[in-house]
């Protein structure tokens, strides 16, 4: 599968749950896309409450989404927020990403002009601890 021919729907799905997040506390909207191992495509977009910081991170919400559908491996990912600093998943978030994802998984951080960085999974959480490592325990 070809991920270039994703990553303009891509990056319009994240940029469109950006745009629908609900961030009354920090007005930091922020938005992600995952393009599944299968082609399916899943968006999410971070939600706030009033206690905060008790949201959920966009991530989360296309995680979330995906799983609810039965899929279960991230091909790609796309991630994006405002400002001129690189949005990167937040260290829960890049657990969670983790899981669902192979040494092929790539994580692209975009800004309003397009993808400003793409970084493999190792790249994002290095060293980091997955499923294969309680499969080894046992």
């Amino acid at each position: 599968m070809s991920n270039m021919k994703y990553r303009d729907a891509l990056f319009d799905l994240a940029n469109n749950a950006m745009s629908k997040a609900y961030v009354p506390y920090s007005r930091f909207p922020v938005g992600a896309a995952i393009l599944t191992k299968t082609g399916k495509l899943y968006a999410g977009c971070n939600v706030e409450n009033a206690a905060y910081p008790e949201g959920t991170c966009a991530e989360a919400g296309a995680i979330a989404a995906m799983v609810l559908d039965g899929e279960t491996q991230i091909q790609d990912i796309y991630v994006i927020g405002k400002g001129e600093e690189l949005v990167t998943p937040c260290g829960g978030c890049r657990q969670k990403i983790r899981e669902f994802s192979s040494v092929d998984t790539k994580i692209h951080i975009c800004g309003a002009e397009g993808v400003r960085k793409s970084l493999t999974m190792n790249e994002l959480l290095p060293f980091s601890f997955g499923p294969e490592n309680l499969e080894q325990a046992s």
